[in-house]
């Protein structure tokens, strides 16, 4: 504590970020931003911008980059996008953007990126599932696994799946997005020795169109794999960031 401490009145470290050491956590005038996720977890902590205003983003993006060196935003609209893109452009820090997964990366000049070495491919029934496996595909990236993402490969003509299966086995682990009934995640499951994450979309329509079919239809899936919530990209993305880094810390074990 005194070496923090001594941090902060040397101006080494900023009030934020002495407060995130001591209690795990920062708090800004939006809220808590958890510091100390990725150091518990192996995730980082990642903002929910849906709900909130782009202020109020802003806030607690700005909390994440002082502390941890990078921001994860998710489900954010053109409005948090120009705000925290109009905070962080004129300082050292890079903003990528995703517009169609509605997720935000900023990183510090100074943080340095993970690696691990674990492999995650992340598969979508058709082009409209992007939205969501591209915000899986953000905390996959995050952690520092590699991702591959390849669309459009539904069962509706199963030749797309197969003329794709060599990279798909190829991955530590498996992210199948589909909408409609999800048939995807349930064949590729048949089809690869990893772990497969089912992930229902609400891309469909009329009865059970909003992704109840889907999610049905992967919790009675006849092929082994685990199944995430209703267009629950990040959650998918986490639990393959997961999966990766016991692949990364095993052929590390190895060496």
């Amino acid at each position: 504590m005194r070496e923090t401490l001594e941090a902060v009145a040397d101006g080494e470290l900023s009030v934020a970020a002495a407060e995130a050491r001591l209690s795990g956590y920062a708090t800004t005038p939006s809220g808590r931003f958890d510091a100390a996720r990725e150091h518990r977890r192996g995730i980082p902590e990642g903002i929910l911008a849906e709900g909130k205003t782009p202020e109020e983003v802003r806030d607690l993006a700005e909390a994440a980059v002082e502390t941890t060196g990078r921001a994860l935003v998710t489900r954010a609209d053109e409005t948090h996008r120009e705000t925290v893109e109009s905070t962080f452009t004129p300082t050292a820090a890079t903003v990528s953007v995703d517009d169609r997964a509605g997720t935000i990366t900023v990183t510090s000049e100074a943080f340095e990126e993970p690696s691990l070495a674990a492999a995650v491919c992340i598969i979508t029934g058709g082009t409209s599932d992007y939205p969501v496996a591209g915000e899986a595909g953000a905390v996959v990236e995050a952690v520092g696994a590699d991702c591959t993402v390849i669309q459009d490969i539904g069962v509706a003509n199963i030749d797309r799946l197969f003329d794709q299966l060599a990279e798909i086995r190829a991955a530590d682990v498996v992210i199948a997005v589909a909408g409609r009934e999800a048939a995807l995640p349930t064949v590729v499951a048949g089809q690869v020795d990893g772990p497969v994450i089912g992930v229902p979309v609400s891309t469909g329509y009329g009865h059970g169109g909003d992704g109840e079919a889907a999610l049905g239809g992967l919790l009675q899936s006849c092929t082994a794999l685990s199944v995430v919530n209703v267009d629950a990209g990040f959650t998918a993305g986490v639990q393959a960031a997961l999966i990766a880094r016991a692949v990364d810390e095993a052929a590390e074990s190895r060496k």
